[in-house]
C-alpha cells in the first residue's frame, strides 16, 4: 500500500480526527463552515493560487530558473508594456470593444428579458428560457464557427441579400470589427439575460398595474419603475460581460482582422514561444487582470452603490 494512502487512513481513523468532525456535523456553525469550506478550497487552490504564481513569475529576470542559482527579481517586465505603444494599444482596443459589446448587448437582451420575465405567461417562461439557453450548450468555438458560416463571403447573410435583391456581389463582413462585435455580442449575451430576468421577474405586477390605472405610458413605466427595480440586474449582467468579454481569446482570433488583435492574443504570443518570454506574458496577464477589476469595480460603485429608488 503506498505511504500516503497509510497515513491518510491513520489521520481519518484517528480519535482526533472523529471528534472534530462529530463536533462539526453537530453544530449548526459547523455545517456551514463544512459547506462553505469546500468551495472556499477550490477557489483558494484553482483561482487564487495559479493568479498568485503568475504574479510571482512576473516579477522574475529569469524564466525558469537555472539549478543553484536564487531568484532574481525585477520590474522590468512591467516597463516593457509602458515603454512600447504597440502593446499598449491593444490593451485599449480590448477595452473599447468591451465596453460597446456590454452596451450593444444590454440594449439588445433587456428587451428580451423584460418579455419573457413580464409578457410570457408563466407557465411558459421556462419553456422560453430552455429555447433560449439551447444554442449556448455548444462551446465557444462551434458558435464561432457558426457566426463565421453567417457573415463569410458565401455565408447565409451574403446569399439571403443577394436572393432577394439588395446586393449584387458579397459585402465583406468577416474579420472586421463588425465581426467582432457581432461574434462578442452573440457570445456573451447569456450572462447579460440571466441576471436581468431574474431582476425583472421580481418587479411587483401592481406597480405596473398602478401606474398605467394613473395615466404612466410605457416609457414612464419603464423609466420610473422598470428601471431603477432592474438596476441590481444590469449591474451584475454588465459586469458580467465585460469581465468575460475582455478575457475571450479565441472570438477575436478567429472573427478579427490584423486591425482588431486583443490584447489576449498579445498576451498568448509570450507563452507560445520560448519560456523565457514567460515572466513578460505573466506581467501582461496581470496588467489585463487589474485593469479589467478596477473598471468593473469602479462601475459597480457608481452604479450598483446607489439606494434603489422610484423616480
Amino acid at each position: 500500500m503506498p505511504r500516503y494512502s497509510t497515513n491518510y487512513s491513520r489521520i481519518v481513523n484517528s480519535r482526533l480526527y472523529q471528534a472534530t468532525l462529530g463536533a462539526a456535523v453537530a453544530s449548526r456553525t459547523g455545517r456551514m463552515i463544512l459547506l462553505a469550506g469546500v468551495p472556499l478550497l477550490w477557489l483558494l487552490v484553482m483561482h487564487i493560487g495559479p493568479i498568485y504564481q503568475m504574479a510571482k513569475i512576473s516579477f522574475l529576470a529569469q524564466y525558469p530558473l537555472q539549478q543553484g542559482r536564487d531568484a532574481s527579481y525585477t520590474l522590468a517586465n512591467y516597463g516593457i508594456f509602458f515603454s512600447e505603444s504597440i502593446y499598449f494599444m491593444p490593451l485599449i482596443r480590448s477595452f473599447i470593444f468591451s465596453l460597446a459589446a456590454t452596451a450593444i448587448t444590454l440594449i439588445v437582451v433587456f428587451p428580451v428579458a423584460y418579455y419573457v420575465a413580464k409578457i410570457v405567461r408563466p407557465d411558459r417562461r421556462s419553456k422560453a428560457l430552455l429555447l433560449i439557453l439551447v444554442p449556448f450548450w455548444a462551446g465557444e468555438l462551434i458558435r464561432t464557427f457558426s457566426v463565421i458560416m453567417l457573415l463569410a463571403n458565401r455565408g447565409a447573410l451574403n446569399v439571403l441579400l443577394r436572393d432577394i435583391g439588395l446586393i449584387d456581389r458579397p459585402i465583406p463582413m468577416l474579420y472586421t470589427s463588425f465581426s467582432l462585435g457581432f461574434g462578442l455580442v452573440y457570445l456573451i449575451c447569456l450572462y447579460m439575460l440571466l441576471p436581468l430576468y431574474s431582476s425583472i421577474e421580481k418587479i411587483p405586477k401592481h406597480l405596473l398595474d398602478a401606474a398605467a390605472d394613473l395615466g404612466a405610458g410605457p416609457v414612464t413605466r419603464f423609466r420610473r419603475i422598470v428601471l431603477p427595480l432592474s438596476r441590481d440586474g444590469i449591474v451584475s449582467g454588465c459586469s458580467l460581460v465585460f469581465l468575460t468579454c475582455i478575457g475571450v481569446f479565441a472570438t477575436p482570433m478567429l472573427l478579427g482582422g490584423p486591425t482588431t488583435v486583443m490584447f489576449p492574443e498579445t498576451i498568448s504570443g509570450f507563452f507560445h514561444g520560448a519560456s523565457d518570454k514567460w515572466p513578460v506574458g505573466a506581467a501582461f496577464a496581470l496588467i489585463m487582470l487589474v485593469s479589467a477589476l478596477t473598471t468593473a469595480g469602479i462601475f459597480m460603485r457608481l452604479v450598483g452603490g446607489k439606494a434603489t429608488k422610484l423616480m
